[in-house]
């Protein structure tokens, strides 16, 4: 017989009845029954009952078990009473009577419980993740992800991709976010960095002949935590192919995505890629104030401008004789009683608004009538009109806010969502996607006034070359995203392969075309040998898990995640350097003032 098993804690069944078998796991659960000890013998697999009483060579080694103690048992298979079988385990119909015992590996006392649902403070569970990692919710989490990126590969080489490794330790490059940076002992006083994603070296990939690109690619950020980001590293599919427009990418990556939730979303509905909506984001942030909408919410905010100037409601009357200004309304079908007002507007002040306008429609002896401060201020004719555009009726509310958008949107979104979810508008089973498009090259710094790049710097402007040559902040990318029930899920583009724009479009961010060649040396140069129309996107894996895992909080995906605080409490890190180290790195710390 095997040293530790002959199965695991999955395998026995009735056939195995009257069998020796031996058995290797955790100490799960002890239940003492008066003289007979009941035990929970749980492995990776599953979970098997297994017994001890007072006949047994070994009960008082037994009867010193305490939980998560590591064992193995020889025992005997039993069936169990037709009274006592337990359908909610597939072991359910066996025990195993216990003739042998050897603990394999103590427990002390532990600071978290594995049995159970208990919860507990993160910083106890990331601390001691070895043992939240045994929980059965973390157990199916990690086993979901592995299934995924095994799914994602299969299907990657079915549709003609080949997986290549990128570099790890490579050159910094402006991407978005910090880079992490790495000292060179060899060539002291410069530095590596950890590539915030392989942008530079897929597109090299394609330069080189290579048609169609993919790896599950560790990507390195030094970002703000937040609940759906990690704040140091993630994976990403990362793919990119040659001779191809916007769509041919989006067909490519379309089914894939689509196909694993389908594999692994438990049968929660998932919408046909062909269905997908194609959302100009200027439209996605009119309609839903932000570039990655939950499209299971089926409310649009819309522009009621027009509706308020030279109203009687002087606060957005004044407001639109500024430049840039506007007033939206969000819809709230179902939301018209007064209650259902206050609290919105109270969410709007949680939120750092002075409020949020609203009208609701009621009936009133026999009629329809237009409640609260704005419809009072505006007037029936007025008041009229905007439940017209927004299609509204009794029993329906609108709330307004106003100013210039990009100051208002982050609220306006939130407020959608809320709405959605307090009326029961949003569909719970459902995953919808939309594809985000024509997002802008360009944005202005509201402070210094100095234009740079809004998203991937490597995108062909839509119009190529004579496109420049306008307003920056007017010209489009061939830049997309695919948003799932509000989260961005994939990011890409048709990259710019051609060196006169791409040294264009550089000019315009304030980038000389010596700091380009300095910058993007290998890329450029590339890029004169005859380089190809090519592109792609990457595709957050963590976040799709983290959605078909039906959380919110992307650690809960992670096998060994950081804090909020990007530090990892189970192995110190980050951790002061020791002064040998420093001297042979030729660094010193300098204290912040």
């Amino acid at each position: 017989m095997h040293a530790y098993r002959s199965h695991t804690c999955a395998d026995l069944r009735k056939s195995h009845v009257g069998e020796t078998v031996r058995l290797a796991g955790w100490v799960h659960r002890i239940r003492d029954h008066g003289g007979v000890l009941f035990i929970d013998l749980r492995d990776h697999y599953g979970v098997t009952q297994v017994l001890c009483d007072s006949d047994s060579p070994v009960f008082d080694a037994v009867e010193g078990l305490r939980a998560e103690y590591c064992v193995r048992i020889d025992g005997v298979v039993k069936a169990r009473d037709e009274s006592l079988v337990n359908p909610k385990l597939p072991t359910g119909e066996i025990e195993v009577y216990i003739r042998d015992m050897e603990v394999l590996g103590a427990a002390a006392e532990l600071p978290l419980q594995v049995f159970g649902d208990q919860e507990y403070p993160e910083e106890t569970r990331l601390r001691y993740r070895y043992l939240d990692l045994r929980r059965e919710a973390m157990q199916r989490n990690m086993v979901l992800r592995s299934d995924v990126v095994a799914s994602i590969r299969r299907r990657m080489w079915e549709r003609g991709f080949r997986e290549f490794q990128t570099p790890i330790i490579t050159a910094s490059s402006p991407e978005g976010a910090r880079d992490f940076l790495v000292p060179s002992r060899l060539h002291p006083g410069k530095f590596y960095a950890l590539p915030q994603a392989p942008q530079q070296f897929k597109q090299l990939i394609m330069v080189s002949g290579f048609d169609r690109y993919f790896q599950i690619a560790p990507c390195f950020r030094d970002e703000d935590p937040r609940a759906d980001r990690s704040p140091t590293d993630f994976y990403q599919l990362d793919m990119e192919m040659s001779f191809v427009e916007q769509q041919d990418v989006f067909d490519t990556v379309a089914p894939v995505i689509a196909g694993v939730f389908e594999e692994f979303g438990q049968g929660v509905r998932v919408d046909a890629p062909e269905t997908w909506p194609q959302i100009p984001y200027a439209e996605a942030l009119l309609k839903y104030g932000t570039d990655k909408p939950d499209l299971r919410n089926p409310i649009e905010m819309q522009d009621v401008s027009d509706h308020f100037r030279g109203s009687g409601f002087a606060i957005f009357a004044r407001l639109l004789e500024q430049e840039g200004t506007q007033i939206r309304a969000i819809p709230a079908p179902r939301g018209g009683s007064r209650k259902f007002c206050d609290r919105m507007n109270a969410f709007a002040q949680k939120e750092g608004l002075p409020g949020m306008g609203y009208i609701f429609w009621r009936e009133a002896e026999g009629a329809m009538e237009a409640a609260g401060p704005l419809a009072r201020n505006i007037g029936p004719e007025r008041t009229e009109a905007i439940r017209q555009q927004l299609g509204l009726g009794v029993g329906d509310a609108a709330f307004f806010l106003g100013g210039k958008p990009q100051a208002f949107e982050r609220v306006a979104a939130k407020a959608r969502v809320t709405i959605g979810e307090e009326l029961g508008l949003t569909e719970q089973d459902r995953f919808a996607f939309a594809w985000i498009v024509d997002f802008p090259m360009y944005e202005k710094d509201a402070e210094s006034g100095r234009v740079d790049f809004s998203h991937n710097p490597f995108s062909m402007p839509q119009g190529g070359r004579a496109a420049l040559d306008g307003n920056p902040l007017e010209v489009l990318g061939y830049q997309y995203d695919l948003a799932c029930n509000g989260y961005e899920l994939v990011s890409g583009a048709i990259r710019n392969h051609r060196p006169e724009i791409m040294f264009k479009a550089f000019e315009l961010a304030g980038y000389g075309e010596e700091e380009v060649r300095k910058r993007f040396g290998g890329m450029v140069g590339a890029f004169q040998f005859g380089a190809p129309p090519h592109g792609g996107c990457a595709a957050g894996i963590d976040r799709i898990v983290m959605l078909l895992a039906g959380t919110s909080n992307i650690r809960e995906v992670i096998m060994f995640p950081m804090n909020q605080r990007a530090e990892d409490l189970m192995m110190n890190a980050p951790s002061d350097p020791t002064p040998e180290q420093l001297m042979e790195l030729g660094l010193r710390i300098v204290p912040r003032d």
